[in-house]
C-alpha cells in the first residue's frame, strides 16, 4: 500500500487586498515550473486585475466545479479533480473564502487541508484581518467586522509564512491607479477600509504576526542557527517585591510593554523559608490582579537566590527588557557585594535593564538608567 507524505503548506500573507500576494504566488509558481516541478492553479481570483491575469498565463489551471444553488450556477475549486490530477504543487487563492453551502467543505482552507493530506504541496494567500484571533482587534482598529476567518492553527502549522509587504502610501497609489478595484469603487475604498491609519495598523499586525510565527517555529524546532537569546518580539519582565511601592513599578512596566507592543510578564521571587504577613500577601495578590488586568502573565517562583531566579525566568521566557526598582541596599553593601542590576547584567548579556525610581509619587517616576 502506498503511503503519502503530508504536503507542505506555504502561505503568502499581507495587510490587505492589493499588496501583491497572488502575484507573488504566481511568480513562484512560474519559477518552480521552470525548475521541472509539476505546478497547477487550483483556484485563482484575479478580480479583473490585468497584471494578475497576465501573470497566470503559462500555468495550467484546473477547471472549476459548477454548483447550482438557489437556481444560480456558481463555481468553486474542484478538489476531486485536483486529487485526480495529482500535481506536485497547487496554487490556491483566498484561503479564508466561504464555499457555496452545498459544497463538501464549508471553508476553502478545509479544501486545502484535504489536498495536503493527499501529499500535494499547496501555496495559498490570505490577508491578516482574516485570522480568527485578530478579529476583535481588527474591528477596533478599522471599524470593520470581518466575516470570513481562518483558525490560527492554519497559520501556526504552515511550513512557511511569507509576508508580502508594501507601504500604505504605495497601496493607496495602486488603488488610485485602478490596479486593485474598478474605478467606481476607488473613492469609497479610500474613505473606508483603505484609509492610511487602517492600512498602517493592519501592516503592523501582519509584520508582527509573521515575526511571532518565525520565532515560535525556531523555538519549537530548537534551531541551532538562532541563539536562544535572539528574539524578534520584545518581552518585558517586571520584577516586584513585597515593598508597597512596587505597584508603581508594575504600572510603569505595563506602560513600557504597551509602548513596545511587547508581551508583558511580572515576576515575584518568594524565598521558601520566608513567611509573608497578611499585608504582604494582599500586596502580592494585588500585583497579580493588576498584571492580569494589563494582559500580562504573573510568575511566582520559590527560590533562595533571587538573581538566579530572575536570570532563569528571563531565559525561559526569552525576555528582552527587565524593569526593576532601585536597590534597597546601602551604598556600602553595593560597594562590597555589587548591585542586583550589576549581577544580573553579568548573567544576561542580551537583555536591557530599566531601573525605575519608586520612592516618589507616580508622577515623579523616572528611568535612572
Amino acid at each position: 500500500m502506498q503511503i503519502y507524505r503530508r504536503g507542505k503548506h506555504k502561505i503568502f500573507i499581507g495587510m490587505s487586498p492589493g499588496v501583491g500576494k497572488t502575484y507573488r504566488m504566481l511568480e513562484e509558481g512560474h519559477r518552480l515550473r521552470a525548475e521541472g516541478i509539476d505546478v497547477v492553479i487550483g483556484l485563482l481570483e484575479t478580480h479583473n486585475r490585468a497584471e494578475t491575469k497576465a501573470k497566470a498565463i503559462g500555468l495550467e489551471q484546473v477547471a472549476r466545479k459548477q454548483i447550482t444553488w438557489q437556481d444560480t450556477t456558481l463555481t468553486e475549486m474542484d478538489v476531486p479533480a485536483i486529487l485526480h490530477r495529482q500535481p506536485q504543487l497547487v496554487l490556491v487563492d483566498e484561503l479564508a473564502h466561504t464555499n457555496i453551502p452545498s459544497s463538501e467543505h464549508e471553508k476553502r482552507y478545509q479544501d486545502v487541508e484535504q489536498i495536503l493530506v493527499a501529499g500535494i504541496d499547496v501555496y495559498s494567500t490570505v490577508n491578516i484581518q482574516h485570522l480568527e484571533s485578530l478579529n476583535d482587534t481588527v474591528a477596533q482598529l478599522t471599524g470593520i467586522v470581518v466575516r470570513e476567518r481562518i483558525p490560527d492553527r492554519i497559520l501556526e502549522t504552515a511550513d512557511e509564512v511569507v509576508v508580502v509587504d508594501v507601504t500604505p502610501e504605495t497601496l493607496q497609489e495602486r488603488l488610485r491607479d485602478g490596479k486593485i478595484y474598478a474605478p467606481e469603487k476607488i473613492d469609497s475604498s479610500l474613505n473606508n477600509f483603505f484609509q492610511r491609519r487602517n492600512l498602517a495598523a493592519l501592516r503592523e499586525l501582519a509584520l508582527r504576526e509573521v515575526a511571532d510565527n518565525i520565532e515560535d517555529t525556531q523555538q519549537s524546532k530548537g534551531d541551532a542557527l538562532v541563539p536562544a537569546t535572539c528574539n524578534i518580539h520584545e518581552r518585558v519582565l517586571v520584577c516586584i517585591s513585597t515593598y508597597p511601592n512596587t505597584v508603581q513599578l508594575l504600572r510603569r512596566g505595563a506602560r513600557v510593554a504597551n509602548y513596545m507592543h511587547a508581551r508583558f510578564y511580572v515576576l515575584y521571587v518568594n524565598e521558601p523559608d520566608r513567611f509573608l504577613t497578611k499585608a504582604e500577601s494582599l500586596h502580592i495578590a494585588t500585583c497579580e490582579r493588576l498584571c492580569q488586568e494589563f494582559g500580562g502573565e504573573f510568575i511566582q517562583v520559590r527560590e533562595y537566590n533571587i538573581i538566579k531566579a530572575i536570570a532563569q525566568t528571563a531565559q525561559q521566557y526569552r525576555i528582552t527588557q527587565i524593569v526593576m526598582g532601585e536597590s534597597q541596599k546601602s551604598r556600602w553593601q553595593i560597594f562590597w557585594k555589587g548591585s542586583l542590576t550589576q549581577q544580573i547584567l553579568r548573567l544576561l548579556k542580551n537583555v536591557d535593564i530599566h531601573i525605575i525610581s519608586t520612592s516618589r509619587s507616580a508622577d515623579e517616576e523616572r528611568v535612572k538608567s
